[in-house]
């Protein structure tokens, strides 16, 4: 059971060496939680990360996640296989061996949720009960991810999914603001938007996901049993508030350029990538805003870093700033 204080508790987190696992599991450690993690080289994780009590496994293979799921009361599911290879084939049964491991043990589940489930035919402005006809295969397996979570939370397993819009911040990869908008590591001389002129676009810091779902949690039994929220995170209304920013951060003026988006198709067979970006056009071509309504109920208020500070916080950590700033 999820329960609102952490005495005594211990999560076991599947992606721990993630952006958004990583993230959830320091600001469950910061709660008093006792954080458990698995990993394919647990040696080599625990140098970065020693506070955690590291497993050898691999979250692939369902006997280990089991095995490492013994004694939890939560299981944080923010894993994905490695590179986004095979994503369509592995996905769902990672995701299989993490609710029967939380049913064998009687752990709670937590997802992080995206955009991807939801179609043109809902937006501009879906809720969290919005119908979900998904345009595109990754979409259509976020959907499959949610009803599969549904089905056991039926039968007793409390679930909670937060979905966010396109994550940003430090720590995390393979994502439109430091794979598409701006290079990591060089200084920021100009801009690759993806959007259309005028088209708003919903971003999500990464530690304000994170503290988030760890305020659902101590939410605990308050919340449904099947628990789905919506964060509102950054609107960029135009397409222009995030360049700003970025311009703010780095202390000029930045030029401001469209995205290859016709150079995807000869480097989706050569880059898995790139061929997850192609199928996420529409949300580009049209606005799409989840409001926070729900949450807000919940908590009193969705956690929010200004948006200048989460920009020059994460250009900071991808070597994109001169040193001094």
């Amino acid at each position: 059971m999820i329960e609102q204080t952490a005495d005594g508790k211990t999560a076991l987190v599947l992606g721990a060496t993630g952006g958004i696992g990583g993230a959830v599991a320091r600001g469950l450690a910061a709660r008093g939680w006792r954080i458990r993690a698995l990993n394919r080289n647990a040696a080599e994780a625990a140098s970065r990360e020693p506070g955690f009590d590291w497993r050898q496994g691999d979250a692939m293979q369902a006997a280990d996640v089991l095995s490492a799921a013994e004694g939890v009361d939560l299981i944080v599911h923010a894993v994905n296989p490695p590179g986004y290879r095979n994503w369509a084939q592995l996905v769902l049964p990672m995701l299989d061996s993490t609710i029967a491991a939380a049913k064998a043990v009687g752990a709670g589940i937590v997802l992080p949720g995206t955009v991807y489930n939801f179609g043109p035919e809902v937006l501009p402005q879906p809720n969290e009960d919005s119908p979900q006809r998904p345009r595109t295969r990754k979409g259509a397996i976020r959907v499959e991810m949610e009803r599969r979570l549904k089905a056991a939370a039926e039968t007793g397993t409390r679930v909670i999914i937060l979905r966010a819009g396109d994550f940003f911040g430090p720590h995390v990869s393979n994502n439109w603001f430091s794979q598409g908008l701006i290079t990591p590591g060089k200084p920021v001389t100009s801009v690759t938007y993806p959007g259309k002129p005028g088209i708003g676009h919903q971003w999500a810091y990464l530690p304000d996901v994170a503290e988030t779902i760890v305020r659902l949690v101590e939410s605990g039994d308050s919340l449904p049993t099947f628990a789905v929220y919506h964060m509102r995170g950054h609107w960029d209304g135009d397409g222009r508030q995030m360049i700003g920013a970025i311009e703010r951060s780095v202390g000029h003026k930045v030029k401001a350029k469209a995205f290859p988006w016709w150079l995807l198709p000869f480097a989706a067979p050569f880059v898995p990538l790139m061929k997850e970006l192609r199928e996420m056009r529409y949300l580009w071509n049209v606005p799409l805003q989840m409001g926070n309504d729900r949450l807000v109920a919940v908590l009193g208020e969705e956690p929010h870093t200004p948006i200048d500070e989460a920009v020059k916080k994460t250009l900071a950590a991808i070597g994109c700033l001169p040193a001094g700033r």
